[in-house]
């Protein structure tokens, strides 16, 4: 049994004001995939080109990353730009170069379609549903979305909602979604279009869990530096599913709430962890033991 991420895979080039890094390995897919491998095995879905280096799918592989679902076709990965201001909660984006994910079809391998754990990544709303076409009965899926959907895809959003357990997404584009500027009406709004639970994301003053009568408030872990916040929602959504399926994996149960909000904080950690380097690198070096020592900390801050 393994959790099916599908996602974007990129090379990024990011500058932040006091360094700049080019050919990281990036794209949805692949922070969440390696921050879900700490706690549950992965069936990776995405798309590269013949130029996506081979110590990028090494390291993947390294992990409990299954790479059936790897996609390899003649061409340019896509590649991505931007460069972070001086504060590091915002960012341009300089270029965007979508390459051979412009064409991006998701297809499962046989093995993948009885994966009982489905996050789909920030893709357009008819691909994530393609994709769930192809999945038989899966226990719990979660979606994530942006603006751009929101804006030219939202009748098709709208269908994806009800096929759903949990959607993510950011402050912005909760309002964006529902049109009220309160995060709370706006996260009950999206309960009522259709999926179970809501997850509305603060950045730097971490997240809120809406569930049927039911809410928390987990607040981001604090640090001092932040060297590079690419990738730190994906990753937050894919430790998030990682750990959810790790304490669920034995039991035919509901999934509870209160399973959901050490999922968010575990969650919330690996996104800690994630910005405290640039890509992947921090991720790459981490360990259980980092990841346990952190998140007795935060309870003790957090209490």
């Amino acid at each position: 049994m393994s959790v099916l991420i599908v996602g974007s895979v990129a090379l990024d080039h990011v500058k932040t004001p006091a360094e700049e890094k080019e050919n990281l390995l990036g794209g949805s897919a692949s922070y969440a995939s390696v921050a879900a491998s700490f706690f549950y095995p992965v069936n990776f879905v995405g798309i590269v080109g013949t130029d996506f280096p081979v110590e990028h799918r090494q390291f993947l592989a390294s992990r409990l990353i299954n790479l059936e679902g790897l996609q390899v076709v003649e061409g340019k990965t896509f590649r991505w730009s931007g460069e972070y201001l001086d504060n590091m909660n915002y960012r341009e984006t300089l270029s965007v170069e979508l390459n051979v994910f412009q064409n991006f079809t998701p297809t499962l391998p046989p093995s993948y379609r009885s994966s009982p754990y489905v996050l789909l990544g920030n893709i357009a709303p008819t691909l994530q549903r393609h994709v769930l076409d192809q999945i038989d009965s899966p226990r719990f899926v979660i979606a994530d979305t942006m603006n751009l959907w929101i804006e030219t895809s939202r009748k098709e959003l709208l269908e994806l909602l009800k096929c759903v357990n949990m959607l993510i997404l950011n402050e912005s584009e909760a309002r964006l979604l529902t049109g009220s500027a309160n995060l709370i009406t706006a996260g009950r709004l999206i309960r009522a279009l259709g999926p179970q639970f809501v997850i509305i994301n603060k950045g730097e003053h971490g997240s809120l869990l809406f569930g049927e009568n039911a809410f928390f408030s987990c607040p981001a872990y604090p640090l001092e530096e932040i060297r590079d916040p690419t990738g730190a929602g994906d990753s937050f959504a894919g430790g998030l599913i990682g750990y959810l399926a790790s304490i669920i994996a034995e039991k035919s149960d509901a999934i509870t709430f209160d399973q959901l909000r050490s999922a968010v904080v575990y969650g919330t950690l690996l996104a800690s962890f994630n910005v405290e380097s640039f890509s992947i690198e921090r991720l790459r070096v981490l360990t259980h033991t980092d990841i346990e020592k952190r998140y007795h900390l935060f309870r003790l801050i957090s209490s």
